[in-house]
């Protein structure tokens, strides 16, 4: 990694994600598959400006699927690796923040 801005891809955003960062404020990224926890947690600071308390990151598996007409496998969507951050209580980040 060179700088801090080639750790963090882009947020990930689902229902679930949503939930985290309403009620738990976790807030959850696609990160670069080299990124250590450490690595994100100075990314994260620096660049939202705000204190990490915890990062739990999880690398997940491509999604596979099968031909229909020769029943090979085939690789769908390539796996990735996405980081999960906890804040600390009354802070939060605004990107993520949608229609209240």
């Amino acid at each position: 990694m060179s700088t801090i801005y080639d750790v963090l891809r882009r947020p990930l955003i689902t229902e679930k994600s949503n939930y985290q960062s309403s009620k738990l404020n976790q807030y959850a990224f696609v990160v670069s598959d080299e990124a250590t926890k450490s690595m994100v947690k100075d990314a994260v600071e620096t660049l939202f400006d705000v204190d990490v308390v915890n990062v739990n990151t999880i690398t997940t598996p491509g999604k596979r699927s099968r031909r229909a007409r020769s029943r090979r496998l085939l690789v769908r969507r390539p796996g990735y690796k996405k980081a999960i951050v906890t804040l600390v209580a009354g802070q939060t980040l605004e990107s993520f923040e949608g229609v209240q």
